[in-house]
Parts: C-alpha cells; structure tokens; sequence
C-alpha cells in the first residue's frame, strides 16, 4: 500500500492527463487518510474565460447536499425535535399530494430513503426568496403517486425538498441559513456556498454541456437549477478540501476538528445502516441508507453519494473504519471515467478496497424477449420510449421534458443489449457511461411495469 503523499503525487500526474483523454474542462480532487489531507486540480474553470482551476476553486456538489440535509435533520433527533417515524404532516400540516392518503402516511424516513414513492423530479422555479423551500412543497399537491410509500426504491429529488422544508419549520429558518449555521459555521468549512451569490466570492467552476453527441462540450446557459431545489442539490458548492471536512466528520463520529459534537456517534451510524436495497443498477448503491448510497464494493463496505448539476458532476466516497475518503468534483465531460481510475487507485492503495469497473455490454448480445420491456416509460423529465424493430431488435429514445428539454441535451437513440436478468445497457455510451437499465417485472406479469435507471418509471404504454 501507498502513503497519502505518494498517492497525492500520482492523482498530481495523472488528473490533467484523464482531463484531456475525457473531455473534462475542469477538476480538483482531495483525499483524506490518516487525518491528513492532499488536494489537487487540473484544467480550467469555464472554457469561455480560460480561468484555471486551483485546489480553492468551488464547484457544485449536486445529490451530495442530499447527505447533508440529512445531517440537518439528525441533528433535530439528537435534539429530541425530530422523529424520524413520525409523518411528514407531524411537522409540515400542509404537506399535500395528488394522492391524499400517501401523503397523510409518509414518513420523514421514507424521504431520507427515497421509498415515498411519489413523482421525484419536480423542477418548479418558485423564486429566489427565502420562502422559495415552503412555496415549492405548495407546488406538489397535484403530484401524482408512483407507488405506495415504502413499497420501493425510486430516487427522489422533491422528497429532499420536503426533508429540508422540515428542517426550516423546527429551526425557524430558511434552509440556507441552517446549513450555514449548524454545519458551515461548526465544521469550519471557508471555502463553501450556498449559491451563486456567495460562490462569485470564490473561483467558481461553471459547468459544461454538449448540444449533441459529436458536439464539444461548451459553458452551460445557466450556472445552476432552481434555489427552490436547494435541499435536492441545486445550489450547493465548495472546494473537495471543504467536502472531505464534512465527510471527517462523519468518520469521526460527528465531531468536529475543534471537538464540537455536530452530529451524535448514534446518529452517524444510524445514517450508515442500510434501510433499503437496491436494484441491480450497476453504478449506484447495492442499498440505502439514511442520507448515504452504501456500496458493497470488493474489500469493505463504502459509503458515499454522486451529485450532477446542470453540466457539473460530483463524487464522495467514504470508508468507515479505515480513516479514509475521497472527493472528486468537475465541470462538464465524462466524469466517470476520471472517478472510476481515480478512486479506483485511491480506495485500492489506501483502505485495500476494490472499485468495480464501469459496465461494458457486449457487443450484440440480443435481449432474449424484447417485448417484455417494449413500451413508454413516463416522468415528469421525460418519456422513455423502448420499441422493438423488424429484427428484433431493441431500442431505447428519450423525449425531454421542462429545463432539460431547454437545455437541448437529448440522448440519441440507442440499441438496448443484454447484460444481467432484466438489466440491460444502452449499446451506445453517454457521457462515456453505458448506464444500467433495470426493467421491473412483477409477480408473473410477462410486461415490465417500471425502467428503474435509479428513479423507477412507469410504463403507461
């Protein structure tokens, strides 16, 4: 095994390197082993203004912020202000659905799990005003149900909305300042916003989307989604450095560098226990647990969350027990490939932990009854469209809906192909991933009801 510094010396060498061979304009990476921490970056930060990246620079961390909303609201347990197992409406009356019995019964577990089960991508913009939180859970009332609350797993960006509107009624506070106050502030963290107006304070890295898929990859319209989405991961950002001090926290127990206790030691390893498993999705968790995606990787159990913005992606990867983590942030790409090297030596020299390789399909390999998945996948982010051709053949499009059909970044059509049971991969890559397909077949149904690609769509055709 490596010490930190000569792992530091190789993510020096290699990152500007992975950077050109995957279109990534920009990254910083920082590790922490030992208590000790190394931090790097290559690139630069916006290709419109040629500002480089330093180890300072800020960019989004996306879902990640969806962990520390969860911390939030496990403060309020230790505090004796929250019950987890109490419903949604104990703490938010006006907490409403379109269907009204779900939202009587939903629980604030069910939202850290994301096992709700109502429609989870809702992208309202209600402002940018202090109440914008409590004015986006007015706009869910006509939100259609999925599934029954706790029936399965379905990714739920609007759920963590909800969470962090809990957390803003018991502190009394909109939910910036609460992020500020009890995890900013007590963790010491000084290079972390929580938007634009605070990140223009710092070098802030602007993400990169591509129009299609032989086009470059070009500074995003808009630097970030709506603020209402906060709680989900719309706004947050920092420097890896910064991250990597929330996630020693969580290491140590829930106490800070200074010995403040931010979290309790049951807390952080209630956050750690698994509450649900996963479907077979390949780059996800194999299960949930309060807050944290919790990998059953080759060599110990890894906890962790992914965070993706409009043209920015984010990667945290933590090993209970063994003192180490990993950060990686960039700005527009293929991100994956960076992650899956850089941790995959990172986690392999540091805490003797395997990371899986990316999946691969191969080339050909026929679906065996493709009209078992053919049909219409529908959410409120688009419509999933599986067909099968004239050679039988199976084929997946995408129709965007709402600000990422602004954005113009459909995925092309492409070929579905047989990987593992009832999880397929697209033949052709996005963003250099081949992203599992896990079609939800029930009971002796010989039609697939969902696509589960992390959030579970129902067939409505």
């Amino acid at each position: 095994m490596a010490s930190l510094a000569e792992v530091g010396t190789w993510i020096e060498k290699r990152l500007p390197e992975l950077l050109a061979e995957h279109q990534v304009p920009g990254a910083a990476v920082a590790v922490l082993a030992g208590g000790e921490v190394v931090d790097t970056a290559a690139g630069v930060l916006s290709k419109a203004t040629g500002v480089e990246a330093t180890p300072d620079s800020v960019f989004q961390v996306g879902s990640i912020t969806k962990v520390w909303t969860t911390t939030l609201a496990m403060q309020l347990v230790d505090e004796g202000k929250l019950d987890l197992d109490a419903t949604v409406r104990t703490y938010v009356p006006e907490f409403a659905l379109g269907d009204e019995d779900a939202a009587a019964a939903i629980t604030v577990r069910q939202l850290m799990c994301h096992v709700s089960g109502f429609e989870g991508d809702i992208f309202t913009d209600t402002g940018k005003g202090d109440d914008c939180v409590e004015k986006y859970v007015a706009v869910l009332a006509d939100v259609p149900q999925l599934f029954a609350p706790g029936e399965r797993f379905s990714y739920n960006n609007a759920g963590y909305c909800v969470l962090g509107r809990v957390v803003e009624v018991l502190r009394e506070k909109p939910f910036d300042d609460c992020v500020r106050d009890h995890l900013f502030t007590p963790l010491g963290l000084t290079h972390a916003a929580n938007g634009p107006y605070e990140a223009i304070m710092y070098r802030a890295a602007v993400g990169h989307i591509q129009q299609s898929a032989d086009a470059d990859f070009e500074p995003a319209p808009v630097w970030s989604l709506v603020r209402s989405n906060a709680p989900a991961g719309s706004m947050l950002a920092m420097r890896p450095r910064d991250l990597l001090g929330f996630a020693r926290m969580h290491l140590a127990g829930g106490t800070a560098p200074d010995g403040t206790e931010v979290l309790s030691p049951a807390s952080v390893k209630a956050m750690q226990e698994r509450q649900v498993e996963l479907p077979d999705l390949g780059l996800m968790g194999n299960a949930w647990g309060l807050g944290w995606e919790i990998f059953d990787f080759e060599g110990g159990t890894v906890i962790g969350h992914d965070g993706g913005t409009i043209g920015q992606s984010a990667f945290l990867r933590i090993v209970p027990g063994r003192d180490v983590a990993v950060a990686l942030l960039t700005n527009g790409g293929n991100p994956f490939q960076l992650y899956t090297e850089i941790f995959g030596h990172v986690l392999a020299e540091l805490a003797d932990v395997t990371v899986p390789e990316l999946p691969t399909p191969e080339p050909g390999a026929k679906v065996a009854d493709p009209q078992r998945y053919a049909g219409t996948y529908a959410s409120s982010v688009a419509d999933s469209i599986v067909t099968v051709d004239e050679d039988g053949r199976l084929w997946i499009e995408r129709e965007m809906k709402g600000i990422f059909a602004e954005l113009g970044e459909a995925p092309e059509k492409s070929e579905l192909v047989a990987w593992r049971g009832d999880t397929l991969l697209p033949a052709q890559a996005e963003h250099g991933v081949h992203m599992p397909h896990a079609f939800v077949v029930e009971g002796g149904a010989d039609r697939a009801s969902f696509l589960h690609t992390g959030r579970a769509d129902r067939r409505v055709s």
